[in-house]
């Protein structure tokens, strides 16, 4: 079974995550008093690029990056216990894993997008940077707690710390820091500061066409899904049936309510200026300190 759950952790994110995409996009133009698209509009969108042709610059590093982004996801995936389930995998892997091949995927932006030589895609690579420095450490903090808690880097014993444990001021003050953070996590208003439609063009994408900007698109729907699951999984874990088709039903639901909270927040705040982000990064980088040190004193 714990090989099976690998199978469906890929294949429910590969299926859904363009399903959530669509959905953001229908409550946002629903806020902003607009039709917008079919739900159905992202996979159609993936299809699309697939049979296009790519444009690529002539270096390994730019055709390389959107599959090593993609694949680092993918296996992020493989790791996560979706269903409150641990897969094959779960118990192979340890926090500072995950926290790797997370951080790979926006690497993997970064060199895509300073191999295109594009201006604008390298001011969008470099706002990326600052992203992953800043807000990077807020996901370390979150598993580095729950590993504080239980007194383990293992992944399972990570995420699942606060079902053993239950809910503390560490706690609150990480659910507090992660929930402010998910909006940069998934790179969406007021946070969609590296791709900034209007200023820079798509930012490190510009460049892109084709079956490579395709992988790059899927690449950030996995991304905002993974973060979602990753937010259920860790602070809302008493939901649950025991029965491993019942909690996964009961564990999408709730990644569903989470994507409704991600575009209701981008649909209603304007896009913040990489001065304010980085303020705000590093409020969120205090936040969650504190959250760490008080898991530390065993509040």
């Amino acid at each position: 079974m714990e090989i099976a759950a690998i199978i469906i952790n890929v294949t429910l994110f590969l299926a859904l995550a363009p399903l959530f995409e669509g959905v953001i996009r229908k409550i946002t133009a629903r806020v902003q008093s607009r039709q917008g698209p079919p739900v159905y509009q992202p996979y159609l969108d993936l299809l699309k690029l697939l049979g296009k042709q790519n444009l690529v610059k002539g270096n390994w590093a730019f055709s390389a990056a959107p599959a090593i982004a993609l694949a680092s996801i993918i296996t992020a995936i493989a790791f996560v216990p979706l269903g409150y389930k641990a897969t094959f995998l779960t118990g192979y892997a340890d926090v500072i894993t995950v926290i790797y091949l997370l951080t790979l995927g926006g690497v993997a932006v970064l060199i895509g997008a300073l191999a295109s030589k594009n201006t604008y895609a390298v001011i969008g690579a470099s706002r990326e940077m600052i992203t992953i420095i800043m807000v990077e450490p807020v996901l370390a903090m979150t598993f580095i707690m729950g590993a504080v808690k239980v007194k383990s880097l293992g992944l399972d014993a990570s995420v699942f710390s606060i079902a053993v444990s239950g809910y503390s001021w560490s706690v609150a003050v990480m659910l507090a820091a992660f929930l402010l953070a998910l909006q940069a996590f998934v790179a969406r208003q007021p946070f969609d500061i590296a791709e900034a439609e209007v200023e820079i063009l798509e930012g490190p994408f510009i460049e892109y066409s084709g079956p490579n900007y395709a992988l790059f698109k899927y690449y950030m729907m996995l991304k905002q899904m993974f973060y979602a699951a990753l937010f259920v999984t860790m602070f809302v874990p008493f939901l649950r049936t025991g029965y491993y088709f019942a909690d996964l039903g009961i564990q999408l639901a709730e990644i569903f309510g989470v994507f409704v909270l991600i575009s209701l927040i981008g649909s209603t705040n304007p896009r913040f200026r990489i001065d304010q982000a980085v303020r705000y990064y590093a409020a969120l980088i205090v936040l969650s300190l504190a959250a760490v040190g008080l898991s530390v004193y065993g509040l």
